[in-house]
C-alpha cells in the first residue's frame, strides 16, 4: 500500500527558534504592547531602506490608509490603482473618502499597464496606487516620470515586495510612499502587521498622530488630538517576530528565486505551448518571487476550480491571487462591471497560485510541476 502524501501548502510561515525565543523573552519581559522592540524593528528597517523613516503599523492596510491620510487625499480626489490586487488596496480610497479608478494590467507582468494609468489620469487625479504584483515591481523609472510629469504623489503598494529590488536598490529605498506589509504568508512575517515609508520627519510625525488616536503628548502629563487617528499600532510580540524574520530576508529571496528558477526548469521550457498556460515573467533581478503563479487557459466555467481541485486530490495546496476588484458588489455598486477591464478579468479568473514559501525544497517543486503537467496535459486530452 503506497503510504499518504504529506500536503504540501501553497504558503506557511517560516519561524525559527531563536526567534520564538526572542517572542518567549517579550512575553516575559512584562512590556508586550509597542515599546523597545518595535523601535528597534523601525530602525533597523530604515537602515534597510537607505536611512528613510519607517513606523510600523498593525496591518499593511492601515498603512496604506494612513499614507492616503499623510497626502491630504480624500472627498474629490481620484486615485489610480489596479483592479488585480487585493480588495484592501480600492477600498482605502474609499475609505478616505476618494474615488478609486482602475486601469488595465499588463498581460506579460500583470502589473497595472503605465500606458493605460497615463491614460486615466485627469484633473481630480492626485495620487497613483501601483501594486507590485506577486514582488514584481512596476516599471518604477516610467512610474514616477509619469508622477512628477502631472504633479502627482504615489503610494506604492509594496505588500508582496519586501526583499525586491529596483536598478540594484531595495524597494523602498527612493520613491514617494511606500507601504509593506508581513501579513502570515508574506515572505517577511510579524504574523500580522506592516510598515510605511515616508520622505520626511514631518510626514512621520502625523503619520504617528494617525496610528494612535491623533494625540501627541507634553509633559509628564498631557496630551492633545487635532487629527482624526485611530488604533493601528503594532505591538513588541510582533515586532520580536519581524527582527527575527529580518535578520534573514536577503537568504530567504535568493531561496525563492532557486525555487523559482527550478518551477521553469521543471515545467519545461515548452510548457505554454503544450498546456496553453502562461508562465510569469522569469525576472530575476527585481522579483523577491513572493508568488508562483501561472494563468490557466481558459477551458470554460469552471476552470480554475476543476484545476485546483484536481491538485487538492494530489495533496498540493494552492490559492488564486486575485479577483478583479471591480467585479466585486461593493465596486459594481459603483458602476463597475464586465467588460471594461478585460486582461485583468481574464487574468483574475484564470490565475492560479502555486506553492512558494522559505523551507520549500526543489523535491517539492518537482512535485507540484509533475501535477500541473499531468492535470493540464490530461485536461487539454479532454477538449
Amino acid at each position: 500500500m503506497t503510504p499518504a502524501r504529506t500536503f504540501l501548502p501553497f504558503s506557511r510561515p517560516v519561524i525559527d527558534e531563536a526567534t520564538i525565543a526572542a517572542v518567549a523573552d517579550v512575553l516575559r519581559s512584562g512590556w508586550i504592547t509597542s515599546g523597545p522592540q518595535v523601535k528597534s524593528f523601525e530602525a533597523r528597517l530604515s537602515e534597510y531602506v537607505g536611512g528613510r523613516p519607517v513606523l510600523t503599523f498593525n496591518s499593511g492596510t492601515s498603512t496604506m490608509e494612513i499614507a492616503l491620510r499623510v497626502a491630504g487625499i480624500g472627498p474629490g480626489d481620484e486615485v489610480i490603482t489596479t483592479p488585480i490586487s487585493w480588495p484592501a488596496t480600492a477600498n482605502v480610497i474609499l475609505a478616505v473618502g476618494a474615488t478609486p479608478v482602475f486601469a488595465d494590467i499588463d498581460p506579460v507582468t500583470r502589473n497595472i499597464d503605465l500606458d493605460r494609468l497615463e491614460a486615466a489620469i485627469t484633473p481630480r487625479t492626485r495620487m497613483l496606487l501601483p501594486v507590485h504584483l506577486s514582488g514584481l515591481p512596476v516599471d518604477m523609472d516610467r512610474l514616477y516620470e509619469i508622477a512628477a510629469r502631472h504633479g502627482l504623489r504615489v503610494l506604492e503598494d509594496a505588500a508582496q515586495a519586501f526583499g525586491s529590488r529596483w536598478r540594484g536598490r531595495h524597494i523602498g529605498e527612493f520613491g514617494d510612499l511606500v507601504s509593506f506589509s508581513f501579513q502570515a504568508n508574506k515572505n517577511l512575517t510579524t504574523g500580522e502587521g506592516g510598515c510605511l515609508v515616508l520622505n520626511n520627519a514631518e510626514e512621520a510625525a502625523l503619520a504617528a498622530k494617525y496610528r494612535l488616536q491623533g494625540v501627541t503628548r507634553s509633559g509628564i502629563d498631557g496630551i492633545d488630538v487635532d487629527v482624526l487617528g485611530g488604533k493601528h499600532n503594532m505591538s513588541d510580540i510582533m515586532a520580536a517576530i519581524g527582527l527575527g524574520q529580518l535578520a534573514q530576508i536577503a537568504s530567504f529571496t535568493a531561496h525563492r528565486r532557486a525555487l523559482a528558477r527550478h518551477y521553469f526548469t521543471c515545467l519545461g521550457a515548452d510548457f505554454e505551448a503544450v498546456t496553453g498556460a502562461q508562465l510569469p515573467l522569469a525576472d530575476f533581478e527585481h522579483s523577491n518571487w513572493h508568488l508562483f503563479q501561472i494563468v490557466l487557459p481558459d477551458r470554460g466555467p469552471g476552470t480554475r476550480a476543476a484545476f485546483m481541485e484536481a491538485m487538492a486530490a494530489q495533496q498540493i495546496g494552492t490559492g488564486f491571487h486575485y479577483a478583479a476588484i471591480h467585479l466585486l458588489s461593493l465596486y459594481r455598486a459603483r458602476g463597475f462591471g464586465e467588460g471594461m477591464f478585460p486582461v485583468a478579468e481574464r487574468v483574475g479568473r484564470l490565475t492560479v497560485t502555486l506553492p512558494m514559501f522559505n523551507d520549500m525544497i526543489h523535491a517539492d517543486v518537482e512535485r507540484v510541476a509533475t501535477a500541473v503537467k499531468a492535470i493540464l496535459g490530461s485536461a487539454g486530452a479532454q477538449r
